[in-house]
């Protein structure tokens, strides 16, 4: 148990690093009054919606508490209102800090690309190693407290999973609903440029971003580290009799030393001297990768005398950075797929659409092939061949190894709204074309960057759901799953199934939120020409409040449907019906995800791609087609797709939690009919 004091003081040494770092950030210089005064906007609507959004949260917490604590036990009640207030404390830190950073950036540009990476990449930072911190901190007081006692561990999975749903899928409503409707009406109506402040929805596009895409990520990527943990000590923990109580404790070693090595990572990316922000990035992502692999197999062979089981810690390392620069390749305006959107976009919207569909399903084919031999390289390189559960062990381990970097990724992944943010005080401040065109700069690596995390965390989420749904096999005693019993199929096919309902779920509550937008701004342009004309101060905070109340309202249902489902077929139908759900939701999630996060990555940058001069540039038929691409890709890319890998894990680790639950209850229809 000695060990278990590394994760500790890692845990605690990152979130003494983040306060450090934080209290840089704000160090810096604001800028002038005007800066100041539309970042105060900013934050105003951020902290608003997250202090709005925690109450909702709250009661929710409060009644799954109380259910788990009367029909499973204390210790996971406990445990599960740990999870989730852990999560909530890092997306309100990592926000925090974002919405300081922005103003900062635009003021930094000033002086240089550097300067200005260097604020922008902090302000990320904090969310990276709040993530960690947080995460490996609480994990290693359970186990400590618990003594490895996983039906009590698991409930801090599942609080963190439970808030990372609601932020992903009501930070992603806001987010897009605002983006949406600033677009269509101000750049396709109206003409006026992106984050003109004669643009009622400017502010709550911008505030949007940080809701969605710093909160949100965050407590993504929160529940997917927590989760490879949990799942790889479950499994680590029936392996006892082969390899000791050290197999359970491996994973939280390993996770540590990934925290060592992103923080020597983001050293790198902050004394970068050079102007290219996308090389500084990926040096300090591909050395903090490379340092886990060496000391890993170090702590691998001191703890084991054998590096068999960090064969698939490896896997999930290569795997998971090869999808990074596979999705980089599908999204980035610097490869064909972008260029081909670009293109097609000539001859309308329909055909922009069209060539984003087919680019984004395209894209499911090499991350799938790469997931499956990680999955093939991690089992049977462990000895998955002479005993199944070593064999998933290492598949558990292949996600852990994949998110051992998550300090760095998530850093890396905030940067970019920051960095997008910059960009909209610097336009609605109008500072020089110049600081304009170092913070665009950022902001075009941002959307590359935050294309990539979303590969990752997807990559990662197909591991861990896998690896949690071999923990859940084992809870409920199932060691095969038959496809030709009916009752088994039936949970196939509905799992299958919910994927496509809760996507459809999020991307009307976009479109209906985005429609509300659309008239708002409209009718303010319509009653009061004053706005247009730049002699009249558009109302923001309508605006605000629109995507406010709209995000609160439809997340509700979504993510009860990710947390009843399960449940609901297990009791009615039992366990093995219940594995058939899970197995088919992950087969379609994973893929809905990849396709939906790519696709709407490789419009966004189309869009870029015409904005920066090619086929017409700004203002250009093509523009416009453009224009209304990302449109369609924006919910696709920051709510529906990125909330797939949440939705699959959730019900994994739901599944998981109420095992002892469905064993019990389970299959009250079938007895029914017997």
């Amino acid at each position: 148990m000695e060990l278990l004091i590394i994760p500790l003081i890692c845990g605690i040494a990152a979130l003494i690093v983040t306060i450090f770092i934080a209290k840089s950030v704000v160090k810096k210089d604001a800028g002038n009054e005007k800066m100041r005064e539309i970042a105060g906007y900013i934050e105003e609507g951020a902290m608003a919606f997250l202090k709005k959004e925690y109450k909702y949260l709250a009661i929710f917490i409060v009644i799954v508490a109380l259910i788990i604590g009367v029909f499973l036990s204390i210790q996971t009640a406990v445990a599960f209102v740990i999870g989730a207030l852990f999560s909530i404390i890092a997306g309100y830190i990592g926000m925090r800090t974002a919405v300081k950073a922005n103003v900062r950036t635009a003021q930094a540009a000033k002086t240089g690309v550097k300067e200005a990476l260097s604020v922008a990449f902090s302000g990320g930072t904090v969310m990276g190693l709040c993530v960690v911190g947080l995460g490996l901190f609480g994990l290693g007081t359970l186990t400590i407290v618990f003594d490895l006692h996983t039906e009590y561990i698991t409930g801090f999975g599942l609080g963190a999973s439970s808030i990372a749903l609601f932020a992903r899928v009501g930070g992603g409503i806001y987010t897009k609903a605002a983006d949406v409707g600033a677009d269509l009406v101000g750049k396709v109506e109206a003409g006026i440029p992106e984050d003109d402040p004669r643009n009622p929805a400017v502010i709550a596009d911008n505030v949007g971003d940080n809701v969605g895409d710093v909160a949100g990520m965050g407590a993504d990527l929160f529940e997917s580290y927590v989760g490879s943990m949990i799942s790889a000590i479950t499994l680590g923990s029936v392996l006892t009799a082969v390899a000791g109580r050290d197999a359970a404790i491996f994973p939280m070693i390993l996770a540590s030393i990934g925290i060592i090595a992103s923080l020597i990572g983001i050293f790198i990316v902050k004394s970068n001297k050079g102007d290219n922000p996308q090389k500084a990035l990926n040096a300090g992502t591909t050395i903090s990768g490379i340092l886990v692999i060496i000391f890993g197999a170090v702590a691998c062979y001191v703890m084991f005398d054998s590096l068999k089981l960090f064969i698939p810690v490896v896997a999930g390392l290569v795997v998971g950075m090869i999808i990074g620069k596979v999705t980089e390749v599908y999204t980035s305006s610097e490869y064909k797929s972008v260029q081909l959107i670009a293109s097609e976009s000539e001859t309308g919207p329909g055909t922009n659409i069209i060539a984003g569909l087919a680019v984004g399903m395209k894209s499911t084919v090499i991350p799938i092939l790469l997931i499956a031999v990680g999955i093939f390289v991690a089992y049977y390189g462990v000895g998955g061949n002479s005993d199944a559960m070593i064999g998933l062990y290492g598949i558990s381990l292949a996600a852990v190894g994949m998110l051992s970097t998550t300090a760095m990724t998530v850093a890396v992944d905030a940067y970019g709204p920051i960095a997008d943010n910059a960009g909209g005080i610097a336009e609605m401040s109008h500072l020089d074309e110049e600081v304009r065109e170092i913070t665009d700069k950022l902001d075009s690596v941002g959307n590359t960057t935050a294309a990539i995390g979303k590969g990752f965390a997807i990559g990662s989420a197909a591991l861990t759901a896998l690896a949690l749904f071999a923990a859940y096999a084992q809870a409920v005693n199932l060691t095969t799953i038959d496809l030709l019993n009916p009752v088994t199929l039936i949970g196939v096919l509905i799992g299958g199934m919910l994927p496509f309902l809760f996507g459809a779920l999020t991307m009307a509550s976009v479109g209906k939120a985005a429609s509300q937008m659309v008239q708002e701004v409209r009718r303010q342009f319509r009653e009061d020409k004053g706005i247009l004309a730049g002699t009249v101060k558009p109302d923001y905070s309508k605006c605000v409040e629109i995507s406010t109340e709209a995000a609160l309202h439809e997340m509700i249902l979504p993510g009860i449907l990710a947390i009843a489902a399960p449940l609901t077929v297990g009791i009615l139908l039992g366990g093995e019906a219940l594995a058939g759900l899970i197995a088919g939701g992950v087969v379609t999630g994973v893929l809905m995800a990849i396709m939906m996060a790519n696709a709407g990555g490789a419009w966004d940058n189309a869009k870029k791609y015409i904005e920066g001069g090619a086929h017409g540039g700004k203002g250009s038929y093509a523009h416009k087609a453009g224009v209304v691409g990302d449109t369609v890709g924006d919910p696709f890319k920051d709510t529906s797709g990125p909330s797939m890998n949440i939705l699959i894990k959730l019900m994994t680790i739901v599944s998981l939690v109420f095992a002892p639950v469905i064993l019990e209850y389970g299959g009250i229809l079938l007895n029914i009919f017997k």
